[in-house]
């Protein structure tokens, strides 16, 4: 599907460095904050409240949600396996350019396979991917089941539904391991906040 770009596309460089940019922003780096895992996590949730947080601290960010993207930038795209890998090259490349304009960003999206996740942090330079494992059991995600998804893809209405008919490959060495089973909302953004601090992520405020 992704076709290479012609030989007479060439990069043009800013005069305005993604450092300045990011300072200019209250950080002291920018950075995207990876969040996946299963349907029904707290994917998005977790990164609401966080960059609700973030807000109230004065620092500029930015959230990518999976299916408010899907509205716009993906609405072509399906659910096979070669549509994710697409999906998540395509916010790949855009948090990259978040990332450059000096904010963090955060991705909320299911990203189901360790080699999507791979591609996405080698489009970064070091310390500018931050994956964040929103690790919830598959019986709690279908307990919750907000949207009802879970139950389609079990009566067969749904096809290549993460954790029912479709793999999700754990992250191996997320940045951030959130066990949702043992940590609340508040506890979880507090993990990351904490992450960002020790990181050097965030300009302190008074």
């Amino acid at each position: 599907m992704t076709k290479q770009h012609s030989s007479d596309v060439v990069w043009h460089p800013h005069q305005v460095s993604k450092t300045a940019r990011a300072h200019a922003k209250g950080l002291n780096k920018s950075a995207v904050l990876w969040f996946t895992g299963l349907s029904g996590s707290g994917k998005s949730t977790i990164a609401n409240a966080l960059e609700q947080r973030l807000a109230q601290l004065g620092y500029h960010t930015y959230l990518l949600d999976g299916d408010n993207v899907r509205h716009g930038l993906n609405r072509d795209l399906g659910f096979s396996d070669a549509d994710r890998v697409e999906n998540i090259r395509r916010i790949g490349e855009v948090s990259k350019l978040f990332v450059d304009a000096g904010l963090l960003v955060l991705t909320a999206f299911i990203s189901p396979f360790q080699s999507d996740r791979q591609l996405v942090r080698q489009l970064h330079d070091a310390g500018e991917f931050i994956e964040i494992f929103v690790d919830t059991p598959l019986a709690v995600c279908e307990q919750r089941d907000p949207k009802g998804l879970y139950l389609k893809a079990r009566a067969g209405e749904i096809k290549h539904f993460t954790g029912i008919d479709s793999a999700y490959e754990v992250p191996l060495s997320a940045e951030i391991h959130l066990h949702t089973a043992d940590m609340n909302i508040d506890s979880c953004v507090s993990a990351i906040l904490q992450y960002l601090t020790d990181g050097g992520y965030l300009q302190p405020r008074g």
